[in-house]
């Protein structure tokens, strides 16, 4: 092969690898928000005080995407992504003394992202996806300082849907707000709600960086 093939080759190459890498379209996000989730009628619970109530937990997510398909003319973008969001604290209150202090929350459900208006400086979303959740219970119970006696974590599947707003700040930095709602099944807090599934829904706004 002679130099001027070889020096064809290698420009052809290098411009396609730049072109790929120009038309990468990652992203990482960090958002902070609450978790929010219902009241919970408790069988067998006295008249004055029946429900089991939640906190609205201090929560935060992470996450990392990749834009993989532009359609409709960048109409719209295809972006798988995976979404990690974490309770720490999910306080709890019921009349019973056997319930919990709180309970932590761990979801992650890789998802399917679909935005419209992509590479506009406003962009909204909806995301639907599926994985799988923790719950892990406080060692503590909510009255009397005593132990938990089933302090056991429960995994569940999880079914996750969200909608979202991106607005382009600075260059590769956009702010974003959204909320999502992880279906899941239910934490051990050693009551009967007769329920077998909850939403646990997150509402939070952070910052994402894409390149």
């Amino acid at each position: 092969m002679s130099l001027k093939h070889l020096t064809i080759g290698a420009v052809v190459v290098v411009c396609t690898f730049v072109a790929q890498a120009a038309a990468q379209k990652n992203e990482v996000s960090g958002s902070l928000g609450r978790t929010l989730t219902s009241n919970q009628s408790i069988e067998g619970a006295p008249a004055y005080d029946p429900d089991l109530r939640h906190g609205n937990g201090l929560t935060f997510e992470v996450n990392y995407a990749r834009r993989v398909m532009t359609f409709g003319h960048g109409l719209l973008a295809l972006t798988p992504e995976l979404p990690f969001v974490v309770d720490l604290r999910e306080n709890l209150h019921a009349a019973q003394d056997v319930v919990p202090k709180s309970y932590a929350s761990y979801f992650l459900t890789p998802a399917a992202r679909l935005s419209a208006f992509p590479d506009e400086p406003v962009s909204p979303w909806i995301s639907l996806g599926g994985g799988f959740g923790h719950f892990n219970p406080s060692s503590m119970l909510e009255f009397g300082n005593h132990p938990n006696p089933s302090p056991a974590g429960t995994s569940t599947g999880v079914l996750q849907g969200g909608i979202g707003l991106d607005v382009k700040i600075w260059h590769g930095f956009s702010l974003r707000g959204e909320g999502r709602d992880f279906w899941s099944g239910v934490p051990q807090l050693n009551v009967n709600t007769g329920k077998s599934r909850q939403n646990n829904i997150f509402a939070g706004g952070g910052i994402v960086w894409h390149f």
